[in-house]
């Protein structure tokens, strides 16, 4: 049945009148609702756990604007829930809003507006300036969460696991800067390249409103856009990462064990630079050739920067071809992070193709050819797609990239018009959130490689199901919605003695990989879509880590 819009005042909404403004009616979870709110103009829909037939729409006035009929129910597998869809598209006036069932319950309050999502557009990239290694955050730019610098890195050691002729063991290196890699307060080199591209190509395909969103940073006065300049924060670090002296690159800058829930400044354990791996390599690589090409684009005050990138990504594939298969193990003695990565395929044919987009060598273009895959939705370990996205966005798609994006971005969409509530995620595994932004990513892309209404409504289904209409009900993303993440894995966070977490951070989200990370007594749900755990201890689904708000940045810039 056909929504319909109230276009007067009628009985139904004088028993509503100030619903949500007064409380008169209980709030429930069991509407779930994208708590930021939705786009005018766009498809909007909810869903609920309750076997309601009917629903009202009421303003943040009290007054009663839509009814409908819910959907039927729908059996969701993931949550083990029924659930039934509430559509509303039909209300496209601005403004707050809340959806009632059974005239005593209502949902989380939600907007809808021109522009919903540009608070959030900030707050994803400032999350990146909050979690700067090397810098105090102050209160001019930092407001509530302002701290002291912490892990200078200007005394840096080389580990033994790194060490060389030109730089033995604990030689000392400077290598301040970049960004504390997740909740902890290392720096990766393969997790820094996935998410330093990403900020980057938000940058370069969202020029215009890289143009116009400042972000309250340090370099906001400057002439360069914010996203930019933070940005530029992390790459610089990279680009210390190398051994000038045989291109080589350290896999991590680390301490030997994980700090504890303390502040920056607190932090006392010696630093390490820890064994050269391919995999950096490649994706050092692949990262400095990408920003040879983008930086003098977005200014031509970048170009020395630029020059200096291609130099190091010669440097880094030069090394890589002559140790093509050096694959990262934790040293012994280091149990931090350790990104280590069986398969190098996809760094070999993500870096081949951005030095021969970079060069034009056909050298390059043999190498790519030769590691073609499809692919899939890129990870930090899996960065192949990110080389299909260069070649199709570049004017020389040599391996047909532009068709393995919109196949896989076409599939994506076929399995949202499967799901039971618009979500085309098929597995929940450590930071499954990170998948729904990369997802949605890909959508985007492959619109804007041949455009199409539908995969931009299936992006903005994934930042619906991130902002709360999900199978927890919680808006993963800090300080947003009405249901927020609170506990997240973040050092900072943990340690800073305010209640509320560094906002702008996405919450790993749902995952059963890892189902005892807390405490036996608080067991996960074992449906995939649930088992989520507001927590600081849940390492495996509420940490947060840059490569996850990387795509979230992208998504929401998209959507904008």
């Amino acid at each position: 049945m056909r929504n319909h819009l109230i276009l007067a005042a009628s009985s139904a909404a004088l028993l509503l009148s100030g619903c949500c403004s007064d409380c008169n009616l209980k709030q429930t979870n069991d509407i779930r609702v994208d708590q930021i709110g939705y786009a005018v103009g766009s498809a909007k829909m909810a869903f609920t756990t309750l076997p309601a037939s009917r629903f009202s729409i009421v303003n943040d006035e009290g007054d009663l604007v839509l009814t409908g009929s819910v959907a039927d129910a729908q059996y969701w597998a993931d949550a083990g829930d029924t659930v039934r869809q509430i559509v509303f598209t039909d209300l496209d006036v601005e403004g707050k809003y809340c959806i009632v069932l059974d005239d005593s319950l209502k949902s989380y309050p939600f907007a809808i507006a021109a522009k919903p999502y540009e608070c959030l557009a900030k707050s994803a990239v400032r999350a990146f300036y909050y979690n700067r290694c090397s810098q105090a955050i102050d209160s001019l730019c930092g407001g509530t969460w302002a701290r002291p610098a912490g892990h200078p890195d200007t005394c840096v050691m080389v580990h033994s696991s790194a060490a060389s002729k030109a730089r033995p063991e604990g030689t000392i290196l400077s290598m301040p800067g970049g960004w504390y890699d997740a909740g902890d307060y290392n720096k990766y080199v393969v997790n820094s390249a996935i998410t330093t591209y990403t900020m980057l190509q938000t940058a370069a395909l969202f020029a215009d409103k890289a143009a116009s969103l400042g972000l309250n940073i340090p370099e906001s006065s400057n002439d360069l856009p914010d996203i930019v300049d933070e940005t530029l924060v992390n790459l610089r670090w990279m680009l210390m990462m190398q051994d000038p002296n045989d291109g080589g690159v350290y896999h991590k800058l680390t301490t030997l064990s994980f700090e504890g829930f303390i502040n920056p400044n607190e932090c006392q354990k010696q630093r390490y630079v820890v064994a050269k791996g391919t995999a950096a390599a490649l994706d050092l690589a692949a990262t400095a050739a990408f920003a040879y090409r983008t930086l003098p684009q977005i200014s031509a005050s970048l170009q020395p920067l630029a020059d200096s990138c291609l130099a190091v990504a010669k440097e880094a594939y030069r090394w890589s071809e002559k140790n093509p298969d050096v694959k990262f193990r934790n040293p012994a003695d280091v149990s931090t992070g350790e990104y280590g990565d069986g398969d190098l395929a996809d760094e070999w044919f993500w870096a081949a193709a951005e030095m021969y987009l970079a060069t034009g060598d056909k050298a390059y273009a043999a190498k790519v050819a030769e590691k073609k895959n499809t692919f899939g939705v890129p990870t930090w370990g899996s960065v192949g797609m990110l080389g299909h996205i260069s070649l199709a966005l570049a004017a020389d798609d040599i391996v047909g990239s532009a068709n393995i994006i919109t196949s896989l971005a076409d599939g994506l969409v076929q399995a949202d018009a499967a799901s039971p509530i618009s979500l085309s995620l098929a597995q929940y595994e450590w930071g499954s959130n990170s998948s729904v932004a990369n997802e949605g990513m890909i959508k985007l892309i492959a619109n804007r490689l041949n455009a199409n209404d539908k995969l931009v409504a299936s992006a903005a289904n994934d930042l619906h199901y991130i902002l709360g209409r999900n199978g927890t009900g919680y808006c993963y993303v800090t300080g947003f919605g009405t249901k927020q993440t609170m506990n997240i894995h973040h050092r900072p966070s943990s340690a800073d003695g305010i209640e509320a977490p560094v906002p702008g951070f996405l919450s790993g989200g749902p995952n059963t990989i890892v189902p005892t990370d807390c405490a036996d007594d608080e067991p996960r749900s074992q449906f995939p879509a649930k088992a989520f755990a507001d927590q600081e201890c849940s390492y495996s689904t509420n940490e947060i880590a840059i490569n996850w708000n990387a795509p979230l940045t992208f998504l929401v810039w998209g959507l904008l």
